[in-house]
C-alpha cells in the first residue's frame, strides 16, 4: 500500500514549523519595538510601512505552522493598518484605536500565540 503522505516532506514541514516558531519571539519584538516608537499624533510612513510589513509576514505564515490565530488576528489588523495608510487624512482617534488593538495583540502574542485570543476590548 502506498504511503499518503511523504515521511521527508512531513521531516523538513516539521522542521519549518519548529523553525518558524523559534523565530517568533523576535519577530513579535520587532513588531513591539516598532510600536513603541509610533506616534500616533504624526505617524511616520517608513515606521507604518514596517509594521504592517511584520504583521502581514505573520498573517501569511502563521496558520501553515500552527498558530492560525495569531495569523487571522494579524490579517485584521494588517488590514485595518492598510486602510489608514491609504487615507489622506485619517479622522482623529483611529490610529489610537488602532495602536490599542495592536497592544493587546502584542501582549496576548507574547504571552502565549497559541492561546485562544480575546480582544478584551470587544462585546
Amino acid at each position: 500500500m502506498a504511503t499518503l503522505v511523504d515521511p521527508e516532506f512531513l521531516a523538513k514541514l516539521n522542521a519549518l514549523n519548529e523553525k518558524f516558531e523559534a523565530c517568533l519571539p523576535e519577530t513579535i519584538g520587532r513588531l513591539s519595538l516598532a510600536r513603541s516608537a509610533f506616534n500616533a499624533a504624526a505617524p511616520d510612513p517608513g515606521l507604518t510601512a514596517r509594521m504592517h510589513e511584520v504583521l502581514h509576514t505573520i498573517a501569511g505564515s502563521a496558520a501553515t505552522f500552527g498558530f492560525r490565530t495569531l495569523g487571522q488576528q494579524a490579517r485584521e489588523l494588517e488590514q485595518q493598518a492598510r486602510i489608514l495608510m491609504a487615507l489622506e487624512r485619517v479622522p482623529e482617534g483611529e490610529w489610537d484605536a488602532w495602536l490599542a488593538a495592536l497592544d493587546r495583540y502584542l501582549s496576548w502574542a507574547e504571552l502565549d500565540p497559541k492561546a485562544v485570543y480575546t480582544d478584551g476590548d470587544r462585546t
